[in-house]
């Protein structure tokens, strides 16, 4: 009898170091980046919108072209480095959408109106522009947003960083 209490007792020791064992490996796995395809809560204003974050270029050429898909409170930001002036068009792009351009500072400055297929260039007339995000057309009338609402910049640098960016790199905060 007692060896049996011993090998039982043996195999409990046995299970839990196992169990413990695995857990640490599972924790200590680096997690996997983040996507295009993945959607980040970020709040424009006071409302929070899923976005998809645009960051390389292969990503923004596509944008949201051949999408149908797009829910009332998605949209895609499209993230650079630099201030510059922004210029999209909607080829392939079947959704009417709005696009808002933002500043360095994460305020709204410009919004314009895009077409379904419509491959004229619609062009930002300032200069000093860093972030754009398209959401469905009027959405930023309907949510009562105009120039002057903030995007969340930390939230964006989060998802920048899950995203496997450093936001450092978009003169937004550290890790």
């Amino acid at each position: 009898m007692k060896n049996a209490n011993l090998v039982s007792l043996t195999c409990c020791w046995l299970a839990l170091f196992l169990t413990a064992g695995c857990g640490a490996k599972e924790s200590a796995a680096p997690a996997v980046p983040k996507t295009v395809a993945d959607y980040f809560p970020i709040k424009v204003g006071d409302r929070i919108v899923q976005m998809q974050v645009a960051v390389l270029p292969t990503e923004m050429e596509r944008g949201l072209m051949g999408r149908r898909d797009l829910g009332p409170d998605q949209g895609m930001i499209f993230v650079y480095q630099q201030p510059q002036v922004m210029a999209f068009w909607m080829h392939n792009t079947p959704t009417p959408l709005d696009i808002g351009f933002f500043l360095p500072s994460g305020e709204l400055a410009e919004i314009y109106p895009l077409l379904p297929f419509d491959e004229r260039t619609v062009r930002s007339r300032g200069d000093t522009l860093q972030f754009a995000l398209e959401m469905n057309q009027n959405w930023f009338h309907g949510q009562g947003l105009r120039p002057g609402a903030k995007l969340d910049l930390k939230a964006l640098a989060a998802a920048l960083r899950a995203r496997d960016f450093d936001p450092r790199k978009f003169g937004l905060e550290g890790p």
